[in-house]
């Protein structure tokens, strides 16, 4: 406790009000809470209550992305700072002889779902000691083609085990997969977290060749905190970015082409607000926690509903107002 007072913490979310006694007390639970709900907390209270040093891997947490796994794996240092627990983070990308090391001495590990099956096929990582597995974001595992590889993994955690799922939306396919290997749990759902009543939604049907214009006159004359401007491709989101800079808006792109050093530095400088237009795609928007996102914009419409509420829960949070601007051609 006293490490979330020192975070600056004071009042908890809805999921930790609910979730956190449930945690504490062993249950396992199936959690329908967005990215920023603050659902690392609830997990993270149940890893550091029931890990101790120097036992082996006792706490494994899955999780759709790198930068996701690379957030939750700083925020659970933060909160066991008086703990002093090894947590290793494991994804791809980068060379895995020094993830090997650190698995050596891991209480927590966190990772990405490929990454954590080659180093089960390399016997690199133990998991016989897991007493705590965490599906943090199912849902966006399960889209990005995961659900093998989960499953997998699952298979080689001991039966006796607490389980943690946490989803933005509860399908068919997360319902099987709490049915077969979670046992009896809880459901808790936090949807008020974006609040409806905060949220504006506005649309501009506009020729196509017209698009570009008008998101270049709302970027200048909406007053705006830190916006996000979503496309459906790489090559849209360079396109967007670049010719905003021409028209003098500091804009950067993030997308699955870049590196992830690249990816780093260019989170780094929008959560800093040294850049206050962040162009993506919805990919590598996933499971980024950024705060203080005022404007939502669709300059291309996603295929599918769930992908447009992903999109605009990302504003209108916490009590604050938000809008969700969609560009219709």
């Amino acid at each position: 406790m006293r490490s979330v007072e020192e975070e600056g913490f004071e009042k908890p979310t809805e999921v930790q009000e609910k979730a956190i006694p449930l945690v504490l007390a062993g249950r396992d639970v199936i959690a329908g809470s967005a990215t920023g709900s603050g659902k690392t907390l609830v997990f993270g209270s149940g890893i550091i209550q029931h890990s101790e040093k120097g036992r082996g891997i006792q706490a494994l947490v899955l999780t759709p992305t790198r930068e996701l796994a690379v957030q939750i794996t700083d925020a659970l240092r933060k909160f066991s700072k008086h703990k002093p627990l090894e947590i290793a983070v494991v994804y791809g990308g980068i060379s895995i002889n020094p993830q090997i090391l650190r698995l050596r001495k891991a209480d927590v590990v966190v990772g990405t779902p490929g990454r954590l099956l080659d180093h089960i096929g390399r016997r690199t990582i133990d998991l016989s000691n897991v007493k705590i597995l965490v599906l943090d974001e199912a849902d966006r595992m399960l889209d990005m083609g995961f659900i093998d590889d989960v499953k997998q993994i699952i298979r080689q955690c001991p039966e006796k085990r607490q389980t943690l799922l946490f989803s933005a939306t509860i399908s068919d396919d997360i319902v099987d997969l709490a049915r077969r290997y979670m046992k009896n749990p809880a459901k808790v759902s936090a949807e008020s977290y974006v609040d409806p009543r905060k949220l504006t939604q506005f649309y501009y049907d506009v020729p196509d060749n017209l698009k570009f214009s008008l998101l270049v006159h709302l970027l200048k004359h909406e007053k705006s905190g830190l916006v996000m401007v979503f496309c459906n491709s790489r090559r849209n989101t360079d396109f967007v970015a670049n010719n905003l800079r021409l028209a003098g808006i500091d804009a950067l792109a993030t997308h699955g082409g870049l590196s992830q050093d690249q990816r780093n530095k260019t989170m780094k400088r929008f959560n800093s607000e040294h850049v206050c237009v962040l162009v993506c795609t919805d990919v590598a928007a996933r499971g980024l926690d950024i705060k203080g996102v005022s404007h939502i914009y669709n300059y291309d419409i996603p295929s599918e509903s769930k992908q447009y509420i992903h999109r605009i829960g990302r504003t209108a949070r916490a009590g604050k107002e938000g809008k969700a601007i969609s560009i219709l051609s």
